[in-house]
C-alpha cells in the first residue's frame, strides 16, 4: 500500500442505535444518536478544520477552530463538543467562519516556529494542513514581543524528542496520556499564555518522569513538537503496510510505515481490533533489533561446541543439517530425535515444524515454549468448558463490572490491554487483586484495588476453593444458571465438596496468608458485583497445582454465571505473541492441531491421508522429557526453532547437561543466544517484519503478519527454512507462500477451517473458532452452551507442593516480567529499552533486607536447592515478608539455575513461581556465571566465509 495518513473522524463514535438525521451544508446526513456535529460531516465526507479534536479521545473544544453555524443555536458553537440533533441545520463554510477561523489561526501561528521547509514533520503536520484549510497567508501579529520560540528541545527520551517551542497547547498528548494510556504523566503547567506541557515536576524531563514511552501523546501531538527520533534521522515515510507485533500475546496491530526499504516508524492501527491505536514502549519503538550489529545473518556449523563457529553456504548448511538427522536416525532409531517449535513465530512455521518432526522425523518428540507457561490453561478449559482457550475478546473489558485478576501484571507484561482495565476501572468498575507481589494496578493514579489478596506463593488452589465456599455456603450460586448449563450432578458434588469447614477462608488463613475477612469480602463482590471477568497469567499456571488453579477458576466462573456473555468469563493472559497459535497448531507431542490426540485413528488418518505418510500413534517427549533422556544416553539431537530453552526453561544446570550430551543441536534464531552456546548448527532466523504468515493472539484473534522487508538471512523466511530441511530429507514440500500453508492448516484444523488469507486480508482478523457454525468467528464463546455440551465442575482439592521452605532456604521466589523487557530479552536487551531496566534485581522485604543485612543496590547470593546466582538487591514492601521476586531478562543472571523440576501434576508446566531460597551477601559473581560467561564468550567466536577461504 502507499503512504496515507489514518483517517481521524474527530470524536469518538456513538454507540446508541437510534438514527438522527440532520442537514449539513445542505446534505441529508443520518449519524447515531450521540455523534458530534464534527464527526457527522467528516462521515459524510466533509472536513471541519481541527486541532485540538482526534477521534480516540473524549471530546475537549478548546481550540476553537472546529466553529459551525447551526441555525436557531446563539453564536457559533464547536463542533467537536455539539451533539446532532433531529432537523438539526448545520453550515460548516461561511464567510464569518472563514474570518473568525483565520483570526485564531494567526495567533496560533504569531507564536510558532516560521521553519516549515527544514522541519521534520513538513507535509506531516496539522497545524500547517489545517493553516492551509482555513486560508491563512499572512500574520498581522508579527513576531516581536514575548513568545515561546526559543525554549530548548528535551531530547532525554531515547524514541522521540519534545520541542516546546512547537507547541501550540492542544492538551491532546495530556489528554492521550491520561485518556488512552492512564499514566497521568503530563500535565499543563502554569496559565493563560504562559501555559507549557510538563512531563510531571520542574525537574522532571521525558526520561525522568512518569512517562512508560508507550508512544500515546507523539502519535497524538497535532505538530513537530513530541516526534519520532527516526523520523528526523530517516525522513517521512512513503508507504505503510499493516502488520502484527511480535511481542506479548495482546497481538497490535501496526502500520510499520518504510522509506524505501527502511523501517521510519511503528504507528499501532486505529483499526486494529486488539489495541485500538494503541501501543506500548515495546511494539511502539523496540524493532530496532532487527537491524542490531549482533545479528546472525550466515549459516554456521562446527563439530564440538569448542570450536569456533563455521560461515557456510545455505546449501551447504541444510545438506549437513540433513545428513546428522539422518546420520543420527539411522544410527540410533527416530526416536533418537525432536524439536521445539516457537510462540515467537507464525502459525504456518510453528505448523510446519510438527509436521517435519512427525512425517520426516517420523515420531511425536515436538514440544514447545508454550507447554512451560500456559499448558495448564489447554488441559484445565477443556476439561471445565471443552476448548483449550479463553472466552471473550478484550472488548469485553468495556462491560465488566468486577475485574478480578490473577496471577498476571497487565500493565507491565500486557501494557495495551493493562491501559483498557485501567480505563474501565475509572469508569467504576471494582477490581479484586490475588498475587503474592503488589502489582500497580493495586493502587495507580485514579485506579485503586477494592482488594488485594497477597497470596502465599503455591497456594493458589487453596484461595480460589475459598472463595467457592465463600459463594455457595452463603447461597451466592446461581442456581439457575447452573441447572440450565452444567452438570447439576457434578455440581452438587462440587458443593459439597468446597462447603467444607477445611475449606472456609478462616480455616485456610494460616495457609494462604490472606485475611479470611478480606478473602470472603473479595467473594462476595465478584459473586454480586454484575459481570465479573477472571484475567489470570503465568502465576496460575507455573505451579504444581496449575491445571488444578485453571479448573478452580472455571468453577468460580460457573458458580456465579460469570460465563457465555460480554463482560465476563476466564480469561488468560498469553506472555508471547502466538502462545495461543502455537498450541492451536498442534506443537504438543500428544496432540495435532486443534487439540485432537494422536492416538484417535480418525484424527490420524485425515492427516496421514493429506501427508501420505503414516503416523505414529504414541506421544512423544516433552522438552524435559529430551533433556532426560539425552542424559541417559537415548536422546540424540534436537531442532530449536526460535527458543532460547538455557535461559527460560527450569533448572538450567539440568538443560545444559542435555544439550552437552547431544550429538547435534540445531538453533534457528536471530542471535547467538544462550542456548547456541551448545549448538552444533546455527541457521539464521527471520524477524516478524521479514516474513508473511499468521498470529494468534489471547483473544483468539488470528492476524495477519505482512512481510515489510527482505529478510536479512539472505532472503528465508523461517517456513523456508524448515521445509529446505525436509526436502532434503526426502519431503516433497513444495509451498511456495505461507498462505499455502494456511490453507493446509484450514484443511485439518476443524477451528480453523473458514480461515483463508483473503478473508484475513480483507477483514484484518478473525476469531476462531470460524467455521459453519460460526463463519464469522466467535468474539465471545460458550454464549449458548459449552463446547462440551454441560460445563463441568471439578473437585480441586488443595495439595501443597513440595517445594517448600525451611531452615535452609526460609524464604520463597517467584519470578515476573518487566514492562521495557520481553521474556529472555534478546529482543529488547538490542534497543534502547536497556535505559529502563538493565539488570535483573531481586526485590526483597526491608525485614527481611535488615535481617540480612542488605540495602538497595547489595550483591546477593540466591541459593536453592538446585544452584545459585547473584544479582543486585531492591529493598520493597512490594513483596510480603519471606517472598522474594525477581526477573528473567538477563543471561548475566542466570535466574533459572535456582528453579526446581517441579512442575504442574497434568502438563508438567514448570514450577516457576515457588522455589525455595536462601539470600546472603555476596561479594562477586558465582561460579556458574562465571563458566556460562566463558562458555558464551567462546561460542561467539566466528570465522567468516572470507576468511575460511
Amino acid at each position: 500500500m502507499g503512504y496515507e495518513p489514518q483517517a481521524d473522524f474527530g470524536t469518538p463514535p456513538s454507540k446508541s442505535d437510534k438514527q438522527v438525521t440532520l442537514t449539513i451544508d445542505g446534505h441529508a446526513v443520518t449519524v447515531p444518536e450521540g455523534t458530534t456535529v464534527m464527526r457527522a460531516a467528516a462521515e459524510a465526507g466533509g472536513s471541519i478544520p481541527k486541532l485540538c479534536a482526534t477521534d480516540n479521545m473524549k471530546q475537549f473544544g478548546s481550540c476553537r477552530l472546529c466553529i459551525v453555524e447551526i441555525d436557531g443555536a446563539r453564536g457559533t458553537p464547536a463542533s467537536c463538543t455539539t451533539p446532532v440533533a433531529q432537523d438539526m441545520v448545520v453550515r460548516t463554510q461561511t464567510p464569518r467562519l472563514e474570518k473568525l477561523r483565520r483570526g485564531v489561526m494567526e495567533l496560533y501561528i504569531s507564536d510558532h516556529p516560521l521553519d516549515c521547509l527544514t522541519c521534520s514533520a513538513n507535509n506531516d503536520c496539522e497545524l500547517q494542513d489545517q493553516a492551509a484549510a482555513v486560508g491563512l497567508r499572512d500574520v498581522r501579529y508579527g513576531y516581536t514581543g514575548e513568545n515561546h520560540l526559543g525554549l530548548g528541545t528535551d531530547i532525554s527520551n531515547p524514541y522521540f524528542d519534545f520541542d516546546p517551542s512547537k507547541c501550540i497547547v492542544c492538551s491532546r498528548c495530556v489528554r492521550a496520556c491520561d485518556e488512552v494510556q492512564g499514566t497521568f504523566a503530563l500535565t499543563i503547567e502554569g496559565r493563560g499564555f504562559g501555559s507549557q506541557v510538563s512531563p510531571g515536576m520542574a525537574s522532571d524531563n521525558f526520561l525522568s518522569s512518569e512517562c512508560v514511552s508507550c508512544g500515546a501523546c507523539v502519535q497524538a501531538c497535532p505538530t513537530a513538537t513530541l516526534q519520532e527520533k527516526s523520523v528526523k534521522e530517516i525522513g517521512l515515510p512513503e508507504r505503510a503496510i499493516v502488520t502484527t507485533c511480535a511481542y506479548c500475546g495482546v497481538g497490535c496491530a501496526f502500520r510499520a510505515e518504510m522509506r524505501g526499504d527502511q523501517l521510519v516508524r511503528m504507528v499501532p492501527w486505529k483499526d486494529g481490533k486488539a489495541n485500538h491505536g494503541h501501543s506500548c514502549v515495546k511494539g511502539r519503538f523496540a524493532w530496532g533489533y532487527a537491524n542490531h550489529k549482533d545479528r546472525i545473518t550466515n549459516p554456521m556449523i562446527r563439530k564440538s561446541i569448542n570450536d569456533p563457529w563455521q560461515e557456510v553456504s545455505w546449501d551447504e548448511a541444510i545438506a549437513y543439517t540433513a545428513a546428522e538427522l539422518k546420520r543420527i536416525s539411522d544410527k540410533y532409531g527416530v526416536r533418537a530425535l525432536g524439536a521445539t517449535t516457537s510462540s515467537r513465530c507464525t502459525n504456518e512455521e510453528t505448523f510446519l515444524m510438527q509436521k517435519l518432526v512427525r512425517a520426516g522425523f517420523r515420531n511425536n518428540n515436538v514440544d514447545t515454549c508454550a507447554r512451560v507457561c500456559h499448558s495448564p490453561t489447554g488441559y484445565g478449559l477443556s476439561q471445565t468448558f471443552g476448548t483449550s482457550a479463553g472466552t471473550q475478546d478484550f472488548d469485553s473489558i468495556e462491560e465488566c463490572d468486577v475485574v478480578l485478576i490473577i496471577g498476571a501484571n497487565p500493565t507491565d507484561a500486557h501494557p495495551v490491554f493493562g491501559s483498557r482495565i485501567k480505563s474501565r476501572l475509572r469508569e467504576g468498575a471494582k477490581l479484586i487483586v490475588i498475587d503474592p507481589r503488589r502489582i500497580d494496578l493495586v493502587r495507580s493514579p485514579h485506579v485503586e484495588a477494592a482488594y488485594h489478596l497477597p497470596v502465599q506463593p503455591g497456594t493458589n488452589v487453596a484461595v480460589l476453593t475459598a472463595m467457592a465456599h465463600v459463594i455457595v455456603t452463603e447461597g451466592l450460586a446461581d442456581e439457575a444458571f447452573i441447572r440450565e448449563r452444567c452438570d447439576w450432578d457434578e455440581y452438587q458434588d462440587w458443593a459439597q465438596f468446597v462447603s467444607g469447614e477445611r475449606h472456609s477462608p478462616e480455616y485456610l488463613e494460616a495457609v494462604t496468608r490472606v485475611p479470611a475477612a478480606d478473602l470472603r469480602a473479595a467473594a462476595r463482590l465478584y459473586a454480586t458485583g454484575g459481570n465479573g471477568g477472571i484475567y489470570y497469567g503465568l502465576g496460575i499456571t507455573e505451579h504444581s497445582q496449575g491445571s488444578s488453579a485453571v479448573m478452580a477458576i472455571a468453577n468460580l466462573a460457573m458458580v456465579t454465571g460469570n460465563i457465555g456473555r460480554a463482560g465476563v468469563g476466564v480469561n488468560p493472559l498469553r506472555g508471547q505473541n502466538n502462545v495461543q497459535g502455537s498450541c492451536d497448531m498442534g506443537s504438543f507431542p500428544h496432540e495435532f492441531s486443534g487439540y485432537r490426540h494422536v492416538s484417535d485413528t480418525a484424527t490420524r488418518k485425515l492427516f496421514e491421508d493429506d501427508w501420505g505418510v503414516s503416523l505414529d500413534p504414541d506421544p512423544g517427549l516433552r522438552i524435559n522429557n529430551m533433556l532426560d533422556a539425552a542424559v541417559d544416553g537415548e536422546f540424540r539431537a534436537i531442532y530449536i526453532q526460535g527458543e532460547d530453552i538455557l535461559q527460560s526453561d527450569p533448572n538450567t544446570k539440568h538443560v545444559a547437561a542435555g544439550l552437552e550430551a547431544m550429538e547435534c543441536v540445531i538453533v534457528q534464531d536471530l542471535f547467538l543466544n544462550e542456548t547456541a552456546n551448545y549448538a552444533h548448527i546455527f541457521l539464521p532466523g527471520s524477524t516478524f517484519l521479514e516474513k508473511n504468515g499468521t498470529f494468534t493472539n489471547a483473544e483468539r484473534r488470528i492476524q495477519p503478519v505482512r512481510r515489510v522487508m527482505e529478510p536479512a538471512n539472505g532472503g528465508y523466511e523461517d517456513w523456508q527454512i524448515t521445509q529446505l530441511i525436509a526436502q532434503a530429507m526426502g519431503l516433497d514440500w513444495t509451498y511456495s507462500h505461507a498462505s499455502e500453508i494456511l490453507d493446509e492448516i484450514a484443511r485439518l484444523t476443524p477451528t480453523f477451517a473458514g480461515v483463508t488469507w483473503e478473508r484475513l486480508d480483507k477483514e484484518g482478523s478473525l476469531q476462531w473458532p470460524v467455521n459453519d457454525a460460526a463463519p464469522d468467528g466467535s468474539p465471545v464463546m460458550h454464549i449458548d452452551h459449552f463446547v462440551r455440551g454441560k460445563g463441568r465442575f471439578v473437585v480441586t482439592d488443595y495439595v501443597p507442593t513440595d517445594e517448600r521452605a525451611g531452615p535452609r532456604f526460609p524464604l520463597l521466589l517467584t519470578t515476573g516480567r518487566i514492562l521495557s523487557q520481553y521474556n529472555v530479552g534478546a529482543q529488547t536487551r538490542r534497543t534502547d529499552n536497556m535505559l529502563w531496566h538493565d539488570e535483573d534485581v531481586l526485590e526483597i522485604h526491608p525485614s527481611d533486607a535488615e535481617n540480612r543485612g542488605l540495602v538497595t543496590g547489595s550483591w546477593v547470593k540466591l541459593t536453592s536447592r538446585t544452584g545459585d546466582t547473584t544479582l543486585r538487591a531492591l529493598v520493597t514492601d512490594r513483596v510480603a515478608p519471606g517472598v522474594v521476586y525477581t526477573t528473567f531478562h538477563h543471561p548475566t543472571t542466570q535466574a533459572n539455575v535456582v528453579t526446581t523440576d517441579y512442575s504442574d501434576w497434568a502438563t508438567n508446566c514448570p514450577e516457576y513461581k515457588v522455589t525455595a531460597v536462601q539470600v546472603a551477601p555476596s561479594n562477586g559473581r558465582s561460579d556458574w556465571q562465571e563458566e556460562q560467561q566463558e562458555m558464551g564468550e567462546r561460542s561467539r567466536r566466528i570465522v567468516t566465509a572470507e576468511a575460511a577461504e
